[in-house]
């Protein structure tokens, strides 16, 4: 009896012994595999969950990966989603610099303002953002001066408002639908009314605070115009299938502003894949998390390229043939 009881704690402290020694080496991913006690941890702040900034974050992790670090292998993502609440956005945010991650990403403006608000000390790399020396976040785009940079998703307003225009070459009024407590979303707002007016077509400006009005707001503007522009807003974007199903009952051609907005209820646009934005943003942290790049002499960098996208569902349920929807010169 005692020779079976000493065995058995034996075996019991030898297990206690190897589970120990066999977690002082791991730390685990927010995917939940495994990586090394000398991973990069790299903290990721979100504002809202939809098409274009989800594409942003999976876009920001194969440009880590292709940069060399790889989740489970040598690094750690903490991702926290907002949920579109300041509260969060604070909260996360010092939650983020508190665990001490070796790099900050973050996706939208309001994202981006909060962790530079948090800390001056962590590199942040930003993406989704439309103006970065608007939104202070830089002292310019050229030399950053500080511990944040990024990439821009500015697009070419005035190509998509002749794209809209070359779609409804006789309308007389077109309507803007945004946000206007996103101050990126009203920046780009402005630009395509002043495009619009240029143009000798008269305005109609919508704004929705929530995405519980985005869908009145829309019906109503719809009744009034022969077409509408969406910048890349969050709160609309949020709402881009809600959307959609209005302007197609209403048969009013809409260009929005990204890519994923159009694939969500849009017509057209000439504008950024998300994805593609994200993995610059990630080739940009890599080099940061190297050693061999500094947020404050690092520019802020343009999507690469522009693409044209066209909803050919929502084309033909307009009455539009896909193939007449060119890029403008």
């Amino acid at each position: 009896m005692k020779k079976t009881l000493l065995a058995g704690i034996s075996v019991l402290t030898l297990l206690a012994l190897g589970a120990c020694g066999g977690g002082s080496n791991d730390t685990t991913d927010s995917s939940g595999g495994a990586a090394n006690s000398d991973a990069k941890h790299v903290g990721v702040l979100q504002l809202v969950q939809h098409a274009s900034l989800d594409g942003a974050y999976e876009g920001f992790k194969e440009g880590l990966k292709e940069g060399g670090y790889t989740e489970g292998e040598n690094l750690v993502i903490d991702y926290q989603n907002a949920q579109n609440n300041q509260d969060n956005l604070k909260s996360m945010s010092e939650k983020l610099v508190k665990d001490k991650n070796d790099l900050l990403l973050g996706i939208a403006t309001p994202s981006a303002q909060s962790l530079l608000n948090a800390t001056t000390d962590i590199p942040i790399v930003v993406t989704a953002v439309t103006d970065l020396e608007e939104a202070k976040l830089v002292k310019s785009d050229k030399e950053p001066g500080g511990n944040l940079t990024g990439t821009t998703d500015m697009v070419p307003i005035d190509k998509q408002i002749d794209l809209l225009l070359s779609i409804i070459p006789d309308a007389k009024k077109v309507g803007i639908m945004y946000n206007a407590g996103e101050a990126n979303s009203k920046i780009q707002a402005d630009l395509a009314q002043e495009a619009l007016e240029k143009a000798g077509v008269e305005v109609v400006t919508k704004t929705a605070n929530t995405t519980n009005d985005v869908q009145q707001v829309t019906e109503s503007l719809a009744n009034e115009v022969d077409g509408i522009y969406v910048p890349t807003d969050n709160t609309f974007a949020s709402a881009a299938s809600i959307i959609g199903e209005v302007v197609k009952e209403k048969k009013i051609p809409l260009v929005a502003g990204s890519t994923d907005q159009v694939e969500a209820g849009g017509l057209a646009t000439v504008g950024i894949d998300y994805k593609k934005l994200g993995k610059q943003t990630g080739l940009m942290a890599a080099k940061i998390l190297d050693g061999d790049a500094e947020p404050a002499t690092t520019p802020v960098e343009s999507a690469d390229s522009l693409e044209l996208v066209v909803n050919k569902d929502m084309a033909e349920a307009l009455g539009i043939d896909p193939e007449s929807i060119k890029e403008p010169a």
